[in-house]
């Protein structure tokens, strides 16, 4: 098509109309490389360089903007001025647009994250739970270039959540730690986390604790069960053991030792770990009915496997207890608290759940009793016991 030279401007712009060849182009005649290419009614402006000195130098174009929307004729010069100055300076602002386009999305990201790092060094429960939580993100952000994403994207998503505060702050910390490696990718500058500083809902505390009278009530319905044998005694090495579900449902007799009171599991949710048994626990494994060629400790319906699903029957041995908001694992959290109550230390009870991190035991310091005080009780009691009655014994 045609191209002619003048100074580009609203005047010579709207003059510009497409020759019958279908295009007409129009060459700034102040700024080198400056055009507005006219098409129909589109017009769009745009900036030729040379990328080098030397007549072989190759010939690169870069688009400004559609005329109108939004640029103007002085706009479009202005950036056309900057985009050669970058050129000037030794950069190739084209390379940068493409690089700009290819660059990772927050979905590719999240891809990522769960390949290289959930797959490969987490259970599958937890992969799960990562993917619930990550495809809970994906229509906010997925098509976002995960570099652009900032604070006020995430605090937004994350308050779209308030109703759900403890999925929020779940969601929260699996951003963080996808963003922190996009960082180690390099497709985050460093320290750029945009979960940081957004603070947390406060979550309503789970942990509910057994009073000696629901507990006792819990013995009446376990006894009542008529079902498999297999139930009531999964439910009695949950609350004294303080395993996790599935580190009971999945012990094997191979791993249980009587002769030192412990089960070792090669692989619990925090790693290898002993369970410490106590006289009640062995009791309950030594009354229950071994089947022979399996090698499971609680035996489902089907042969030579483990009972898979325990929450049927707990519902109805809970609602028999006349405890119907008691979930199985508040049973692991009755343990901890009843151990915190009577004086262990946290770093005890943490080796006795299989936590691997001091926070996660830290949760029952409010129940534990203050060993100060627990001590000064002993002297005290000591010394009156001393002293005997308050009655004058005067002979």
């Amino acid at each position: 098509g045609g191209a002619m030279q003048a100074r580009i401007s609203k005047r010579t712009v709207d003059a510009l109309c497409a020759s019958d060849a279908g295009t007409a182009w129009l060459w700034d005649s102040e700024v080198k490389g400056f055009g507005v290419r006219c098409r129909g009614a589109s017009k769009v402006y745009l900036v030729r360089y040379r990328l080098g000195s030397g007549r072989g130098a190759p010939i690169r174009t870069v688009t400004i903007g559609r005329h109108g929307s939004p640029w103007t004729a002085e706009m479009a010069r202005t950036e056309a001025r900057r985009i050669l100055g970058v050129v000037a300076a030794g950069s190739d602002p084209a390379a940068q647009k493409v690089a700009e386009r290819a660059a990772p999305t927050v979905a590719e990201s999240a891809r990522r994250f769960l390949e290289e790092h959930a797959e490969a060094k987490r259970k599958p429960s937890t992969v799960a739970e990562y993917r619930r939580l990550v495809t809970l993100m994906l229509p906010a952000l997925g098509k976002q270039k995960v570099k652009s994403v900032t604070r006020a994207d995430v605090a937004k998503l994350h308050h779209g959540l308030r109703s759900t505060p403890y999925q929020a702050n779940r969601l929260l910390a699996v951003l963080s730690k996808m963003f922190a490696l996009a960082e180690v990718w390099g497709w985050r500058p460093d320290s750029t986390n945009p979960c940081r500083g957004i603070e947390r809902y406060k979550e309503a505390k789970r942990e509910r604790m057994l009073s000696a009278e629901e507990l006792s009530r819990l013995g009446v319905a376990l006894a009542a069960w008529r079902g498999s044998p297999y139930v009531p005694a999964a439910v009695r090495l949950l609350m004294l053991t303080g395993a996790r579900l599935n580190e009971v449902l999945t012990m094997r007799w191979d791993w249980v030792d009587f002769e030192r009171a412990e089960v070792r599991l090669p692989d619990s949710k925090s790693g290898a770990k002993t369970l410490h048994l106590p006289v009640a626990a062995i009791t309950v494994l030594s009354e229950i009915p071994r089947i022979e060629g399996n090698p499971f400790v609680i035996v489902g319906e089907r042969t030579g496997c483990h009972l898979v699903n325990l929450q049927k029957a707990w519902r109805s041995i809970r609602a028999q207890a006349d405890l119907p908001d008691l979930r199985l694992h508040d049973l692991r959290h009755a343990f901890a608290s009843v151990a915190a109550s009577s004086g262990l230390g946290l770093p005890i009870i943490g080796k006795m759940l299989g936590h691997t991190q001091p926070a996660t035991t830290h949760r029952y310091a409010h129940l534990a009793s203050d060993p100060v005080k627990a001590a000064a009780e002993l002297v005290g009691k000591s010394i009156a016991d001393s002293l005997g009655g308050s009655t004058n014994n005067t002979g």
